[in-house]
């Protein structure tokens, strides 16, 4: 990929600074949004919940790459943060795509996060793209944020939709959680342990990210998961082997449903979800299994 100007939404989280690292270490500009006033030329001045974006600052970039949103995981879910969660995604996104649509010399590319919620509780059963949603606040809040890039790719934007997974990081995300409580001899299996986790590599989450932007043949969803999900007992167990430490204390379900209300339900849920259009494209996996991810990280 030649040397490009590549907007980022998100770029201080978890993914979006990774992204930006790698970007800007072969030498690609990385244009950031920012919520307040811009401080130079490399960022550009947005309020995704008052629909509000400098579309000007958006002219010329190759890419634009959405990744904002509040985080699911990071407290309660009361009605308040789930209209924040919502509102924080589908009316930036929805942002982003008009403001792109209006370019009198729109991005070739539109990569806006997804997350494999929109699956629901698959059981046992293996899902890929081709799945229909589920039901409930996370698959229909997935449904309601992948359309809402509709005016982008409407105005001939090639977009295209990553459905991440639990990301393998110590630095954030469910997995920046574990760490430190498996570190300290805490950890175990959540409920049975039965229920599927796919999970997917910092690094590879990055690569892929920037793999969607190169390959010109590739829109619409993509799962971003490694190939082969795990239950939460087998990744227990992997997370006792790398850390050399015990897993002793599994948590009951019903302490789940009281620490964390609404949210305990998708903690519980199963889902075991495949990357096969990824795989198909080409994409090789740098940390496939869930000891090189969580050795990686």
């Amino acid at each position: 990929m030649h040397p490009a100007r590549i907007a980022v939404a998100g770029a201080s989280g978890l993914i979006g600074s990774a992204l930006a690292r790698s970007l800007n270490a072969e030498g690609h500009r990385v244009v950031r949004l920012v919520r307040r006033d811009p401080a130079g030329p490399d960022e550009v001045r947005w309020d995704p919940e008052r629909s509000s974006v400098d579309s000007a600052g958006l002219e010329g970039c190759d890419a634009v790459v959405n990744l904002a949103g509040a985080g699911i995981g990071d407290r309660r879910w009361s009605a308040a943060y789930k209209a924040r969660i919502r509102s924080s995604r589908v009316q930036g996104t929805r942002t982003l795509a008009r403001a792109l649509a209006s370019l009198d010399t729109p991005p070739r590319v539109f990569v806006n996060g997804s997350a494999i919620g929109i699956y629901g509780d698959t059981g046992e059963q293996a899902v890929d793209e081709d799945a229909p949603p589920g039901t409930g606040f996370l698959p229909e809040l997935c449904v309601e944020w992948e359309a809402a890039t509709e005016p982008a790719r409407a105005a001939g934007v090639r977009t295209v939709l990553p459905r991440t997974g639990l990301v393998v990081s110590r630095s954030g995300g469910a997995w920046g959680r574990l760490f430190p409580l498996f570190r300290a001899g805490l950890g175990g299996r959540l409920g049975d342990g039965r229920q599927y986790w796919s999970y997917i590599a910092l690094h590879d989450e990055v690569a892929a990210i920037r793999h969607l932007m190169d390959r010109t043949d590739l829109s619409g969803p993509v799962n971003l998961t490694a190939p082969r999900p795990l239950t939460n007992g087998e990744i227990t167990e992997a997370m006792a082997r790398v850390l050399h430490r015990p897993a002793p204390l599994p948590v009951p379900a019903a302490a789940l449903r009281l620490a964390l209300g609404e949210m305990a339900g998708d903690v519980l849920g199963s889902q075991r979800v495949l990357p096969t259009r990824l795989l198909r494209s080409g994409f090789t996996f740098a940390f496939p299994d869930i000891e090189d991810a969580i050795r990686a990280a």
